[in-house]
């Protein structure tokens, strides 16, 4: 009998980890980083709670680090075998793995230069840009609904997930026994109606549903009323002569608002700004966007065969190295800053809240997810001080929170797409805080009256 244990993203957002153990071989769903805190952040360098050599093969649902970002660290320990996902997930794995073996390589060469001063060993980074070179030469590409043989009597097929390009809602069909069993894994569900992918694909059936849960104790607000709000900011912000900083995911979050603004140039103003996509990562990102719009949405793919881009910006800069990072933060007024990191927890968005943070006339907008702990999250909750690079400051800009923008199915949006399951079948929550966990735990069982299992780190359960 197949079974599938949990080992990461339980009771938490990041470091998904799931394992499916068959008869005809072992596959690992997703090998996420831990992030949020130096708590969970310190798991990264545990020693993974199974054995390497049990892994026959990895299935990887998108190129997010929560997912991703501790496949080099699963190579430098020893794995060779496959990782089957969508291609456009390989190509931005491709640079996302590089950025974060970088960020890890810099980390360690800090810590090592403090340590130098004192006593103490040095420290190794959790891996490196080699050990992420190393994913590439293992990953097998697939496309939306091409149905592969990925062990003996397993087979794999990828539906449009509708998060970020590529991501994919992962279906295992296991046969064994003379029984045949399915999984159907929802990788992270996109948001219905978001600018430039598609709906997540509504499946029919399964024998056990493994689901997300990020947004299970909440609704996002109307698009309509999400775009009203973020012109409004635009407009008093200009008023106020300040800057706008826009913390986001340099995959995904950065894309969507660059179309936004695109397609909303004369409504909301944006001629009077100066836009710097301040993030080389972010760049990259856009570049495959751009080479694959057979998978964009019927609108998006009409606009980029018409106009040869998606976004259509004049006034838009894309400040690849540190120096023209650096001179941004010269503008004290008119720039609308997109950098990364979405959480506020490195890279170059720390160096121009140091700038901006205390004034004002400054705009912060939060446009997705913040994991608890992060310094994201802190300015969500209402800091009035955060601690930047060593240093407090004291928080007067304006902070705005949009929700609406979230790249992920809300409470309603997860509630749908697992109705579409004509055989109601067991659902095993994860990806998800306690709290959204039980909300939509809750609803699922006394609407649609599933069997609901909370994943936890350890538990395992028969397929």
């Amino acid at each position: 009998m197949a079974t599938l244990e949990f080992h990461g993203a339980t009771s938490q957002v990041t470091g998904s980890c799931h394992l499916l153990r068959t008869a005809r071989g072992n596959i690992l769903l997703e090998c996420g980083l831990f992030q949020g805190g130096d708590v969970n952040e310190r798991q990264n360098r545990d020693p993974f709670p199974f054995a390497i050599e049990d892994i026959d093969v990895v299935v990887l649902s998108h190129a997010h680090i929560d997912h991703s970002g501790r496949l080099p660290l699963l190579v430098q320990r020893g794995y060779r075998g496959e990782v089957f996902t969508h291609r456009a997930t390989a190509e931005l794995c491709d640079i996302m793995l590089q950025d974060s073996a970088y960020i890890h390589e810099k980390d360690a060469e800090w810590i090592n230069r403090r340590i130098s001063r004192g006593n103490g060993p040095p420290v190794e980074p959790l891996y490196t840009r080699d050990d992420a070179r190393a994913v590439q030469s293992l990953f097998e590409l697939l496309d939306y609904q091409q149905r592969m043989e990925i062990l003996p009597g397993v087979e794999i097929c990828l539906y449009d997930a509708g998060h970020i390009l590529g991501s994919a809602i992962v279906e295992l069909t296991v046969a064994e026994n003379g029984t045949s069993r399915r999984l159907v894994f929802s990788g992270d569900l996109g948001h219905k109606g978001a600018p430039i992918l598609r709906d997540p694909h509504t499946l029919r059936s399964a024998d056990l549903v493994l689901m997300e849960s990020t947004y299970g104790d909440r609704l996002h607000r109307p698009w309509s009323s999400t775009w009203d709000e973020l012109g409004k900011i635009l407009t008093n912000a200009r008023a106020a002569r300040g800057n706008i900083l826009i913390p986001a995911f340099a995959v995904g979050r950065t894309q969507e608002l660059l179309y936004l603004l695109s397609k909303n140039y004369d409504a909301w103003g944006i001629g009077n700004w100066q836009i710097f996509l301040d993030s080389p990562m972010a760049i990259h990102a856009t570049n495959i966007y751009q080479q694959n719009e057979d998978i964009f949405d019927k609108q998006a793919g009409i606009l980029q065969q018409e106009t040869g881009t998606l976004f259509n910006l004049d006034n838009l800069h894309l400040t690849d190295t540190t120096e023209q990072s650096m001179a941004i933060n010269q503008i004290s007024s008119g720039a609308i800053i997109i950098a990364g990191s979405g959480m506020c927890t490195g890279g170059r968005i720390r160096h121009h809240l140091r700038n901006n943070i205390e004034r004002r006339q400054s705009h912060v907008v939060i446009v997705g997810f913040q994991a608890f702990g992060t310094t994201g999250r802190a300015l969500v909750d209402g800091a009035t001080r955060i601690r930047l690079m060593g240093r407090e400051y004291d928080v007067r800009a304006q902070i705005h929170t949009i929700g609406g923008l979230s790249a992920h199915a809300d409470q309603q949006g997860l509630i749908d797409w697992y109705s579409g399951f004509i055989d109601r079948p067991p659902v095993a929550l994860v990806h998800g805080e306690p709290r959204a966990m039980d909300a939509l735990s809750e609803r699922l069982t006394s609407e649609l009256h599933a069997e609901v299992i909370r994943g936890r780190k350890g538990h395992k359960i028969e397929l």
